[in-house]
């Protein structure tokens, strides 16, 4: 076992585990996308993010992937973590505003706006498929080809693969699939319908915990939301 500080509270870990992971198991929640319990972590969300370290040598890292460490100092919600985590969101919602599960993470931290274009694509490239596909399936039939814009996930060669199951594993993980629930032809970018804009919390302590969790966890504590805009 180790030691670090996480929220301003000294805290144990299991060497093997990730920040996410210590987290989560001291009730913290952290929003993720391209996470899944059972695949392998990847942190290609990022909206995982948290900051690690103090004053000027303090960094965001992915909690997935990031391994709890001796002495680490640990903080999930601050506004610079909420600030970045709402900007993912944005961006996520500006790729694929369709998805349902992307709506609901816009919920949950209070995105209310998308300052960037729309463009309305099929795939967030979270690689929940291609992970889904070779560590559960066994199957390995899709991966990742080209680099930058050009980015896809396809079969090899991108011909009709002769290992595919054809069990929509892929589909049932992928959350571009996961319709919203206004449809495909909603009239807002965000729909914001599960948001809860009333603050929650009388009292507010900077890193320790309210009774919700961690200060500004639950996306209601208005000091925070305002720091964070």
């Amino acid at each position: 076992m180790l030691t670090l500080r996480l929220n301003g509270v000294d805290v144990r870990a299991e060497e093997w585990w990730s920040l996410l992971e210590t987290a989560r198991f001291y009730g913290i929640e952290i929003p993720t996308l391209c996470y899944k319990d059972g695949l392998s972590p990847w942190g290609g969300c990022r909206l995982c993010v948290v900051e690690i370290g103090e004053g000027e040598n303090s960094r965001l890292v992915s909690s997935c992937t990031y391994p709890a460490t001796e002495g680490l100092v640990v903080r999930t919600h601050t506004r610079r973590v909420i600030a970045a985590r709402k900007m993912m969101v944005e961006l996520l919602l500006s790729t694929c505003p369709s998805s349902k599960t992307i709506q609901d993470l816009a919920s949950a931290l209070g995105v209310q706006r998308v300052r960037f274009k729309v463009d309305h694509e099929d795939c967030v490239y979270c690689g929940l498929c291609v992970r889904m596909c070779a560590e559960q399936m066994n199957a390995k039939a899709i991966g990742f080809v080209n680099r930058g814009g050009k980015l896809q996930i396809t079969t090899p060669f991108d011909r009709q693969s002769d290992v595919c199951r054809h069990c929509g594993a892929c589909m049932y993980i992928c959350p571009a699939c996961q319709l919203r629930c206004q449809g495909p032809e909603a009239a807002n970018v965000v729909c914001g319908s599960c948001l809860s804009p009333e603050p929650t919390c009388t009292e507010f302590y900077q890193d320790q915990m309210c009774y919700m969790g961690a200060a500004g966890g639950c996306g209601t504590c208005i000091r925070e939301a305002k720091k964070a805009v």
